[in-house]
């Protein structure tokens, strides 16, 4: 089977009604699915590649372009939205067979197939053939194609270029929850956000331990953030609060104590469980008023009823919209706030205690932090250091915090009562990954 195969229906346009012509095109995006799922399957990725090249470009990336390959024909009917949606499906397809079968390498050449030059060079004696070309060059102009270059990029290549590079994982998780893309695209960028997240809490746990051995050469590890030595000390920091007053024990605390409570009892309970231990600064108190009245004006009219499950969690997640950007378009007062203050870890760590009590939360608060990067790319690296630092802090924490991963601070020096929090250097951080009890257990026990 090859492209030059699908019977894909050219049917005279004025010949057919509205109802058929969609179903005609419907027909062919089937058979065209099909097909790319089929061979990517089968055939090594530089037979597929041909084949989507043959489907897809051929024809229009040559000077002397006489004919539209066929797939076009069934779009011309002023269709390019249904041509590009068509496009980047069969893209995805291929993309998700080949993370599958660990074949990666081939997904920058696919990408590759769109920069030709000469798709871009017009033609007066065939208008077809340029309205073609205009497709794909909206294509590779248009936010779709920008999307598909993240599935190209190596992980280790975010160290380098434009600095929203590095945060590649979040964008993908944008990508995984918009339904206007096909649930291939969802699915490939829900896969790829996951390894480049693993990726990082295993390198994170691989430095912490390599950069405290006396014997370890530098260059046998790496840092993971961009936080140089800085990071060592901020994660002993943020380990340290474990025990009785650990944020997950608090957290627990307050999910027991606010059951049954209205909305208005609620809201000013979670306002005091985010506060709880957070150092007094007067920069910060008028900052937790602020939020104190944002939260307090939110469904006032509800305040009398009782929480439920989903009331719980749309206001952790209004909450979340408060501390970072409201409405999909620029960052909060109060975000905007607290970076200038540099309270980021602050602001982290609140974040974090979310979380904590609503784990259903996590993926609003990833889109958020997309939506934050996607304000802030426009601007040069130099004027950015403020979101720059608070992301790499929100990387640290939350792996830290991750659900397979343990971190624990031992003392190595003799002197047991000094305060770590004065003489972190004393301590020594060791990771493991945790055991789920639960699988343990055999089913018949």
């Amino acid at each position: 089977m090859n492209a030059n195969s699908l019977s894909i229906s050219q049917e005279d346009p004025d010949c057919v009604t509205s109802n058929s012509r969609q179903l005609n095109v419907q027909i062919a995006q089937d058979e065209v699915y099909s097909f790319f799922v089929e061979i990517a399957k089968k055939l090594p990725p530089e037979d597929v590649l041909r084949e989507f090249k043959g489907l897809f470009i051929d024809g229009l990336d040559s000077q002397d372009s006489y004919s539209i390959p066929g797939i076009y024909s069934i779009f011309l009917d002023d269709n390019e939205q249904e041509f590009c949606n068509t496009l980047k499906r069969c893209i995805y397809i291929i993309i998700n067979t080949w993370k599958t079968n660990r074949k990666d390498k081939y997904i920058q050449e696919l990408v590759n197939l769109f920069t030709s030059e000469n798709l871009k060079v017009k033609t007066n004696n065939f208008p077809a053939i340029n309205i073609c070309k205009s497709w794909l060059d909206n294509f590779i102009n248009s936010k779709d194609y920008q999307e598909l270059k993240l599935f190209a990029a190596k992980y280790e290549e975010s160290f380098k270029g434009h600095w929203a590079n590095r945060y590649t994982s979040y964008l993908l998780v944008d990508q995984s929850v918009d339904q206007n893309n096909s649930k291939e695209q969802q699915e490939a960028a829900r896969k790829l956000s996951k390894q480049i997240k693993d990726k990082f809490k295993f390198e994170l746990a691989m430095y912490i331990a390599r950069s405290q051995s006396a014997i370890s050469s530098t260059t046998r590890y790496t840092n993971p953030s961009m936080l140089g030595d800085h990071a060592l000390r901020l994660i002993k920091a943020i380990v340290l609060k474990r025990g009785m007053f650990s944020h997950e024990n608090i957290a627990h605390i307050f999910i027991k104590q606010t059951q049954n409570q209205t909305l208005e009892e609620f809201k000013i309970n979670i306002e005091k469980y985010l506060f709880f231990s957070v150092v007094k600064q007067e920069s910060l108190e008028s900052w937790r008023h602020q939020f104190a009245d944002i939260l307090s004006l939110w469904k006032a009219d509800y305040n009398q009823e009782i929480i439920t499950k989903e009331l719980f969690l749309r206001t952790c997640n209004r909450v979340i919209d408060c501390l970072t950007i409201e409405n999909g378009k620029e960052p909060s007062s109060l975000f905007i706030l607290l970076l200038n203050q540099g309270h980021s870890l602050t602001l982290v760590i609140i974040l974090l205690k979310i979380i904590l009590i609503s784990k259903n939360s996590r993926k609003h608060l990833e889109i958020k932090i997309a939506h934050l990067i996607r304000f802030y790319e426009k601007y040069p690296e130099e004027e950015c250091k403020g979101i720059i630092n608070f992301i790499e802090i929100f990387n640290i924490t939350f792996a830290i915090y991750a659900e397979n991963v343990e971190y624990n601070l031992i003392k190595m020096e003799e002197e047991q009562n000094s305060n770590p929090q004065l003489n972190l250097d004393g301590y020594r951080v060791f990771s493991q990954m945790k055991v789920d009890r639960h699988k343990l257990v055999s089913p018949d026990s």
